[in-house]
């Protein structure tokens, strides 16, 4: 009858207003405090303690000297640092929905920490009272201050909603911010991107991801690879946003087959289209052809570049640079389109100007339409036209229509070198 009120009074002595539930079947020294569910404060939790050893040891003779100084400094260091089974935290918000829950097999409280190490932390976090992520660790140090939960240690988390899964080794839940924080060596998996990075913020409501520092990510469908220092998800919008200067690799049976860069962009990978901006460029490998604008749409669908601001096409292996006010090249056809103002110029100066220009790249072809002029240095010539076929590299250009309505017909032949008398 003694035994069971005192089990009784244990259990309204432990009782405290606070949001934290821990629950342990047994604890080092007290086998009576089995299977108890204690409601606490966790500041109150080690002088509560301590008040209990004080009431087991009142019956024991008090001890002297130096023995009375190893105990006190042992009580301390107990009360400090004490070990848990079966632990479960738990934190609700001022209406009394949950914020997070969090059960280990064991873990080591501390005053400093309000709980240490814990062994295979498992739980939920929670937004307007919905779980938006689970997380779990084969081993962290848990800390919370009613506000914020910290995780150290390999931490996983993933979103039950849209499957995202946020490894790293350190996690932050700030719920009133409706923020998610994962830290040092971040890896996040999805079904359609994976992406490494020093830091990932997730806006739980949103459904945003910003991923910091040395990002790559890479889509499964369309084959991308995009490196930057900043990269913004929107899951639901299926689209990548990058504010900094970034390079996109897109692959075919893991081949590079082409490659874009700029200052910003938007990928929408639903579309597989990507909207580059600010010093804008895509580039072939095969033909080496660059083409640069201010702005430009990639299609990598129907694998065509467009561009309606002021455009530079670039062959390195011709060695030839061709400009204009828009464009539009065709991947799989390896043609180009020119608009506006255009103007070709080969290595040796020569140039062939005209209103429109189709630049075949792997016949090293150009057909130029409307207002056509012909030009080439050594020897000096000008030709006008209406159209112009022919290779500018080679100097062999075909100008016809004019004024005269006639055609003209150039080929330039070099000059034998001369023989010495």
């Amino acid at each position: 009858m003694k035994d069971q009120q005192g089990r009784q009074t244990a259990k309204r002595n432990l009782r405290f207003m606070g949001g934290i539930k821990i629950k342990f079947p047994h604890f080092h020294s007290f086998s009576w405090l089995s299977f108890i569910h204690i409601k606490t404060n966790w500041y109150y939790l080690p002088l509560t303690l301590l008040l209990m050893i004080n009431l087991v040891a009142c019956g024991s003779k008090s001890p002297t000297g130096s023995n009375q100084n190893n105990q006190d400094s042992s009580t301390a260091d107990s009360d400090s640092n004490l070990t848990f089974f079966d632990v479960s935290l738990e934190q609700a918000d001022e209406v009394g929905r949950p914020l997070w829950k969090v059960k280990a097999k064991q873990a080591r409280y501390t005053k400093e920490k309000q709980i240490g190490q814990a062994e295979s932390p498992y739980g939920e976090l929670y937004q307007d009272g919905k779980i938006v992520y689970q997380i779990k660790a084969d081993q962290a140090d848990i800390e919370q201050d009613g506000k914020r939960l910290f995780l150290k240690g390999k931490v996983f988390a993933t979103d039950p909603n849209n499957g995202v899964v946020l490894q790293g080794n350190e996690l932050e839940w700030r719920p009133q911010e409706d923020l998610l924080i994962v830290r040092n060596q971040i890896n996040g998996q999805h079904k359609q991107l994976q992406a490494v990075a020093q830091e990932a913020r997730v806006k739980t409501r949103e459904q945003v991801a910003d991923f910091f520092g040395k990002v790559v990510a890479n889509s499964t469908d369309p084959q991308l690879q995009i490196r930057t220092e900043h990269l913004l998800w929107q899951i639901k919008q299926e689209k990548l946003i990058g504010d900094r200067p970034l390079q996109i690799d897109r692959y075919k049976n893991k081949q590079i087959t082409d490659r874009g860069r700029g200052n910003s962009a938007e990928v929408n990978l639903k579309t597989k289209i990507a909207t580059i901006k600010k010093k804008a460029q895509v580039e072939l490998l095969e033909p080496p052809v660059q083409i640069l604008s201010d702005s430009m749409i990639w299609n990598m669908n129907t694998e065509n570049v467009q561009t309606n601001s002021p455009v530079r096409v670039f062959n390195r292996a011709e060695n030839l640079t061709v400009t204009g006010n828009r464009a539009e090249m065709k991947i799989p056809q390896k043609t180009v389109y020119l608009v506006g103002n255009v103007n070709a110029i080969g290595q040796r100066r020569q140039s062939l100007k005209s209103q429109t220009l189709t630049w075949f790249l792997d016949k090293k072809l150009l057909e130029a339409q409307g207002n056509v002029v012909y030009r080439q240095v050594d020897p000096p010539l000008t030709f006008n036209g209406d159209t112009a076929v022919g290779n500018l590299q080679t100097e062999n250009i075909v100008v016809s229509g004019g004024k005269s309505g006639g055609r003209v017909v150039t080929e330039i032949i070099p000059e034998s070198p001369k023989l010495g008398r």
